[in-house]
This record gives C-alpha cells, sequence and structure tokens, in this order.
C-alpha cells in the first residue's frame, strides 16, 4: 500500500500539471469519472468545474486520502480493467497517469469505452519516454548502484502517440489525438527524493527497504545526477490523448 500522504507531496504536484490540459473538453461533462484518481488532483478540479465526481483508485490508502479531502466525490476502490459501473454511467472520463500502470492497455480501453456515453468524452495522460528527467534520476541512481529499478511495464509498445491513437480506435473511439506538454518541476531536490521514496510505490519504494549502505550509495548517486537540475528544475514531457466515443 503507498503512503499516500507522501505520494500527495510528491508525485501528485508533478502530476499536478497535466490536469488542466487533461480536463480542457470536458469542462461541461456533468458526470465525470476520475480513473486512477491517486491523492485527487483531477477529482478537485473537475468539482470546482460543477462536475458530479466519482473517483476510483486500485490502493486503498488514495481511495481514504481522497474521500476525506473531497466529501463531494463519490470516492471507490477499483481496478481496470473492469469497473463496477453501468454501461454508458458517464459523460466523461479522465485518467492522470494511470494507463500507464495498467496491465492491458487494449481491455482498459474497452472498458473506459463502456462506461461511457455516447458522445461521452475520454481523457488520458502518461509520460513521454526518455523525457521524465524527475523520475529517471532515481531509476538510474538504483542502476547506478546495482539496485534494478523493475521490469519495464506492459505499457512502453503501447506510448508512441501513432500506436496509442490506433489503440483508441479499434477499442471503438472517434476523433482521437494525442498532444504533448512540456514544464520544469522545480522543487528541492532533498524534499524529492524524501517524498518519491517514502510513498512507498513498486519503484521506488524499494530504496526504503534497503540495508541502510545501500539506500545510501543511491541517493548518493541521486545527489550527483540531479545536481545539475537544482536551479532550474526536472524538464518533464507527458501525452495526453482525447477521444470520443461515437
Amino acid at each position: 500500500m503507498v503512503n499516500a500522504d507522501a505520494y500527495d507531496r510528491g508525485f501528485a504536484r508533478l502530476s499536478r500539471h497535466a490536469v488542466a490540459p487533461l480536463l480542457a473538453r470536458s469542462r461541461s461533462a456533468r458526470r465525470l469519472l476520475d480513473v486512477g484518481c491517486g491523492s485527487g488532483v483531477v477529482t478537485e478540479a473537475a468539482l470546482a468545474l460543477g462536475s458530479e465526481v466519482t473517483a476510483v483508485d486500485a490502493d486503498p490508502a488514495m481511495v481514504e486520502l481522497t474521500a476525506r479531502r473531497f466529501p463531494g466525490a463519490a470516492v471507490r476502490r477499483a481496478t481496470l480493467p473492469e469497473l463496477p459501473f453501468d454501461d454508458g454511467e458517464f459523460d466523461a472520463v479522465a485518467g492522470n497517469f494511470v494507463i500507464n500502470h495498467v496491465p492491458d492497455t487494449a481491455a482498459s480501453l474497452r472498458e473506459l469505452r463502456r462506461v461511457l456515453r455516447p458522445g461521452g468524452t475520454l481523457a488520458l495522460s502518461w509520460w513521454a519516454a526518455g523525457e521524465m528527467t524527475a523520475t529517471a534520476v532515481l531509476s538510474d541512481a538504483m542502476e547506478a548502484a546495482g539496485l534494478a529499478s523493475g521490469p519495464p511495464r506492459p505499457f512502453a509498445a503501447d506510448a508512441g502517440p501513432e500506436r496509442f491513437a490506433a489503440l483508441l480506435a479499434a477499442a471503438g473511439f472517434a476523433d482521437a489525438e494525442v498532444e504533448s506538454v512540456r514544464w520544469r518541476h522545480r522543487v528541492d531536490l532533498d524534499a524529492w527524493w524524501t517524498e518519491v521514496v517514502g510513498a512507498g510505490g513498486a519503484r521506488f519504494g524499494t530504496i526504503g527497504r534497503q540495508p541502510a549502505a545501500v539506500a545510501g550509495l543511491v541517493r548518493a548517486h541521486y545527489e550527483r545526477l540531479a545536481a545539475p537540475y537544482a536551479r532550474d528544475g526536472f524538464p518533464v514531457r507527458a501525452h495526453i490523448a482525447h477521444a470520443r466515443r461515437p
């Protein structure tokens, strides 16, 4: 289980940059599903736009945190590619950096189409491979210390914009478009280490479970690799896909 508060102070601050473009085409949606809600950055923004928000996440700590912070949303535990909702229940679905974690991209897209009404909109974001410096410095530090950073996720084969647009079409979506957004994640380097490792996720939580000498070696490599970004921040890039259910 993830440390939701540490995640909120770390990764959620990073992912918040993508929320506005993610919701750009669903601002008038009455019923919106925030899938993979994390600590609720999309839920918060959608509630502010006047949507009736249902939020789901696979992690019980995230569900508890989001439900506590945003009592105006209906928050429950659920995991793609199976969602506990009726066909056509939502006007819009938004997923901020969740599709890159699912075990089956195609099945997840079909499920998201199922819960959308005809004419409903889908918006999904994921990190651009090779341009996510904020976490690459941690992965590279682990490898430099001889610590495996985990196997590639299944999504790696689907992450290219053209490939993903084709998967959307195959799942029955129309008008699929993929845009890219870039920004600099400005953060204190010590705080970034503390919150990302402290979140205890599948990739970087491994560092916190190592003997002190190994964790210290990883941190030394991290400090070396992250130092060039101390002033201007980590350059990162994300893809955002928009599509419509015909």
